[in-house]
């Protein structure tokens, strides 16, 4: 009992130590929750940039290679791809006679590359709704209500004319399917259309229109594709509808804007700038070149004529067409200026050739092309070597002496291609330059 009795005291006497102990010590932190598992989302690894399309050596050594081989006297390209210049280049020279190469300022005679101008001034107007695509032509110019249109000759060899199956519509001038008197028209329309002379330069643009409406369609409406004066009245309609005449309403609206300074119908002798002005070349059929006088080249921008055409005249150097090309790239825009809404370019640069129009003159020899609002519009790739480059969706236009541009969407590439030498471009100086720019891309070279 007595050794019971002292076993419990101890055992007690350890319990109440460790107790005291125990007690002594801090008391631990209670545990912290469990932090849930961090889940780290996969890296987002950004798409591959393509590398850029263009090349500036082979552009280089293509457009050299025509100067060395004196297939051209100058030319000046320029490229922007993805917003940035990617291209510049000028060889040869701007004028031969007194040495003066091609340059970045030299200025050149754009001729027929005046006419997207025209469409873009006219379609600023669509846009404030002057106008319907598809109203009658003579709504909003009624010089143009009663036309005739040729229908061959009698039985005694003289012409006959008819009524138009129906009336000329303003999307028909800015198509080039109205019928007017152009490329490949009857002679016996050609000779009413010479002795009226709607192009003489004493003739303002009312005066232009009026004796243009004398002048018999050479076609019925929307049946046929034939180049014509027709961009003469979108510049008269842009006049008309603004209450402006037509070159101030270019300056005002998109050369201003744009910041194309050099851009004009007239550059006078007495001009800061007019020794820029590159001398225009006849190219003979043995190869060699003629320089037409400067009384010949230069008769309709050396004075301010009455005449103000939406179809040829202006002059530019390469870097103020650039700025109008890029505009178009730009959906309308270039930096904060604003020209046209993005679906007005879209619907400039869309193929709006009626399916029934298997008469197109030359336009096929452009390529794989339809045409939409004074643009030609690429609608299948090349289809052999022989073609030039170029990519589906492109718009384009030319001049007369063998100036170049494009704007090509897909592949975010504006181009310009200067030169002066007529007649238009027998040495494939397009086909190079396309050929060169679009090397890297297997579907727009043609091959």
């Amino acid at each position: 009992m007595k050794f019971l009795t002292l076993a419990v005291a101890a055992l007690m006497s350890f319990s109440g130590a460790s107790f005291a102990a125990d007690a002594a010590k801090p008391a631990k932190p209670p545990t912290a929750a469990a932090k849930p598992k961090t889940v780290t989302a996969p890296a987002v690894v950004p798409a591959p940039v393509a590398p850029p399309l263009v090349d500036p050596a082979a552009i280089d050594s293509a457009l050299k290679s025509l100067i060395d081989s004196k297939q051209v006297i100058g030319v000046s390209a320029l490229v922007y791809e993805r917003g940035k210049e990617s291209y510049f280049g000028a060889f040869g020279l701007a004028d031969r006679e007194n040495n003066k190469p091609m340059a970045r300022d030299t200025i050149v005679q754009i001729f027929s590359m005046t006419k997207p101008i025209t469409g873009v001034a006219l379609m600023q107007l669509y846009e404030r709704g002057k106008f319907e695509l598809d109203a009658p032509l003579a709504t909003y110019a009624p010089e143009f209500a009663n036309v005739r249109v040729y229908a061959g000759v009698d039985s005694s060899g003289q012409p006959r004319y008819e009524p138009p199956k129906r009336p000329i519509t303003v999307r028909d001038i800015l198509r080039h399917t109205a019928g007017l008197n152009g490329d490949g028209a009857p002679e016996a329309v050609s000779a009413i259309y010479r002795q009226v002379d709607p192009r003489n330069m004493n003739n303002a643009l009312p005066d232009v229109i009026a004796k243009m409406a004398t002048v018999p369609l050479a076609y019925q409406p929307g049946t046929q594709w034939k180049y014509s004066d027709a961009v003469d009245i979108q510049a008269f309609l842009v006049q008309k509808f603004s209450g402006i005449p037509f070159d101030e309403y270019l300056k005002l609206h998109i050369f201003r804007p744009l910041g194309m300074t050099t851009t004009r119908f007239t550059i006078l002798p007495t001009d800061p700038d007019r020794p820029q002005l590159a001398a225009l070349y006849t190219r003979n059929e043995d190869g060699t070149f003629t320089r037409q006088t400067d009384e010949e080249a230069y008769t309709f921008n050396s004075a301010a004529w009455p005449l103000k055409p939406g179809s040829f005249g202006l002059v530019a150097t390469i870097d103020d067409y650039m700025k109008f090309a890029r505009m178009l790239l730009g959906g309308g825009k270039l930096n904060r200026a604003r020209i046209l809404k993005p679906e007005t370019v879209k619907l400039m640069a869309t193929d709006a050739m009626p399916k029934e129009v298997t008469d197109k003159i030359w336009l096929p020899s452009k390529g794989q092309v339809g045409f939409g609002i004074d643009f030609a519009v690429r609608i299948a790739p090349p289809k052999d070597a022989q073609e030039s480059s170029g990519a589906v969706g492109e718009f384009f236009w030319d001049g007369a002496a063998s100036t170049l541009f494009w704007v090509d969407p897909k592949n975010d590439i504006a181009a310009v291609l200067f030169t002066q030498m007529r007649p238009f471009d027998k040495v494939h100086l397009h086909k190079t330059f396309r050929d060169s720019v679009y090397r890297n891309d297997p579907v727009a070279l043609a091959h």
